[in-house]
């Protein structure tokens, strides 16, 4: 075969399933988000995110992330559940209409990641769907998968034409 031809890029079929997988792990992240209930995320009831954090402790993956949730995040739950729920949200929100897609997979790297140390030695867990949540976001974040019928691949072209810095970092985040 001549040229460079990126098979990604030839192939609507290939073109489809990527952007089917990232609206998929968008819905993902925001059923995920859905659960952990303001105001007090199952802290009074012990249940829900607040049972869910205390398996880094109960559960040890590695001592100096269980003692990072025992002595920071714990005593410090409301917050953290806030920002845990926020930020997942917002990840399943981006993801799905496929905006700042690299950064975002970035961010699901790092929140799959916190989960599995979290509660990969929990009863009942299946280690292997941490890692491939892990896996998934890589994967989003090789393809570019916002370029895929996504807002990326929309604004691409206008932010490549933006003299700012906003356009150069939109295009990176893209």
């Amino acid at each position: 075969m001549t040229g460079s031809i990126d098979a990604a890029e030839s192939s609507i079929t290939a073109r489809a399933g990527i952007a089917v997988a990232r609206v998929g792990v968008g819905l993902m992240w925001i059923q995920n988000s859905g659960w952990k209930t303001p105001p007090d995320f199952g802290e009074d009831r012990d249940d829900g995110l607040y049972a869910q954090t205390r398996l880094a402790v109960e559960h040890e993956v590695l001592a100096p992330w269980a003692w990072l949730v025992e002595h920071v995040v714990l005593p410090n739950f409301t917050f953290f559940a806030w920002a845990t729920m926020l930020l997942e949200a917002s990840l399943g929100a981006f993801l799905l209409v496929g905006l700042a897609t690299r950064f975002w997979a970035v961010v699901g790297i790092g929140q799959s990641v916190v989960i599995t140390l979290s509660v990969l030695n929990a009863p009942g867990e299946w280690h292997w769907s941490r890692f491939l949540m892990v896996l998934v976001h890589v994967l989003l974040f090789a393809v570019a998968a916002g370029r895929y019928h996504g807002l990326d691949a929309l604004w691409r072209p206008l932010w490549r034409r933006s003299p700012g810095r906003a356009g150069r970092l939109l295009l990176r985040a893209s």
